[in-house]
């Protein structure tokens, strides 16, 4: 109990899970990876990747300051269920104003400042929180004030002066909030609380399960309302193995070894493989799943559209780009997370990470389809591979 009546806040213990409330909250940020991904495949362009790119560091900000509040109080006791529901409703309206945030549409209020407001207003409700749950740990107060003091002003303050401008002067300072931000908050200190190991490696693991979702709905709305064909067939089935694949590549081991030596860490180490192997460690893989997102769903328009040449015509630019890059970026940020947390690199994941850049501009000569199965085989072969050279100590971590 905090602040002396159980109906204001309940703390977490080691033993609790994630709440629904949370799962709730997460269904916004699925529709937010969405909106990200819509964004980039209307123009895939260098400059709107970029865009798409802020925008998704900033949902993940948010995100992850409502993983680090979750793991304090439980999110459905008290008054913090009601500062959930509300900072889930400034969330959608950000989410929903994506398609405005660097440039507002005819019609309604101005996107960009919209955008930044509804921003503005989750992330206060998440320092007022946990302001309010402070009052009787003056560390833990001390620590929020240092943090809230750059964070707040920096990333948010900036986020409203760009909405005020255009062009590379409004890219030049959403990079300044968002950079700014993330440096911040890692230099502002490790005297955070962290009362369940287990409850903030589940609230991750489930955000990747959430994200990999997103990448299974692109490739619905990719052959949305045409009709079935064996190349949409094959392709929608290729694109789901490479979402199982990175499933079993996150979840089969590297999870569970991660989990463990994050559990058995202590004090200012635990608060480090924290910040540095989820919330740090853990973008990269979100950004790679909504490249790959962004890849699946235009290889399933190629398909499916009648007006291309399913067996000749090829994927190419940023959309093979992000279809190879995506996953090779999940597999750098999976190997570092490990890596941080167990001191245990995968050099077969940097391996392949390193074969799928490469194979990016050989890949523009392949069929689109050809190119989706050339990346499917490569991480199975991975998997396969992995599974069988390190069938015992997988064993043994999968069922200690």
């Amino acid at each position: 109990m905090i602040g002396n009546r159980r109906i204001r806040f309940q703390p977490v213990t080691e033993e609790n899970s994630v709440t629904q409330l949370e799962l709730f909250f997460d269904l916004v940020i699925v529709f937010a990876f969405t909106m990200v991904t819509a964004l980039a495949a209307d123009d895939p362009t260098a400059a709107n990747m970029l865009r798409a790119t802020l925008v998704l560091a900033l949902m993940w900000w948010l995100w992850i300051a409502y993983s680090w509040l979750g793991n304090v109080v439980r999110a459905d006791e008290g008054i913090t269920r009601v500062a959930m529901f509300v900072a889930m409703g400034g969330a959608f309206i950000a989410a929903l104003t994506i398609p405005e945030a660097f440039t507002d549409l005819p019609g309604g209020w101005f996107g960009p400042l919209v955008f930044a407001v509804a921003y503005l207003t989750v992330r206060l409700v998440h320092v007022t929180v946990f302001w309010t749950i402070s009052a009787g740990d003056s560390q833990l107060r001390k620590q929020l004030l240092r943090w809230a003091l750059g964070s707040i002003t920096v990333g948010t303050a900036l986020l409203v002066v760009a909405a005020m401008t255009s062009g590379l002067t409004q890219i030049l300072l959403w990079l300044a909030a968002i950079v700014g931000d993330m440096l911040w908050t890692w230099a502002a200190g490790t005297d955070w609380r962290l009362n369940s190991a287990k409850h903030y490696a589940e609230r991750y693991g489930l955000i990747i399960i959430v994200a990999l979702g997103e990448s299974i709905v692109s490739i619905g709305i990719g052959v949305a309302g045409l009709p079935i064909s064996w190349p949409i067939a094959l392709g929608s089935m290729l694109g789901l193995a490479i979402s199982g694949l990175l499933w079993w590549l996150y979840f089969d081991v590297a999870a569970i070894s991660i989990e463990h030596a994050f559990a058995h860490a202590k004090d200012a180490r635990q608060i480090k493989i924290a910040q540095n192997t989820y919330m740090y460690g853990h973008f990269p893989m979100i950004v790679g799943i909504i490249g790959l997102s962004l890849g699946l769903k235009k290889v399933l328009y190629y398909v499916g559209d009648s007006s291309h040449h399913t067996l000749t015509d090829p994927l190419y630019g940023i959309p093979l780009g992000a279809l190879y890059g995506g996953p090779a970026l999940f597999l750098l940020g999976i190997t570092f997370a490990k890596f941080y947390a167990t001191r245990s690199l995968s050099a077969e994941r940097l391996a392949v990470a390193a074969v799928l850049f490469a194979l990016i501009p050989f890949a523009a000569y392949l069929p689109a389809l050809a190119s989706l199965t050339l990346l499917c085989a490569l991480l199975a072969v991975l998997v396969v591979f992995e599974t069988l050279r390190f069938a015992q100590p997988r064993d043994q971590i999968r069922h200690a």
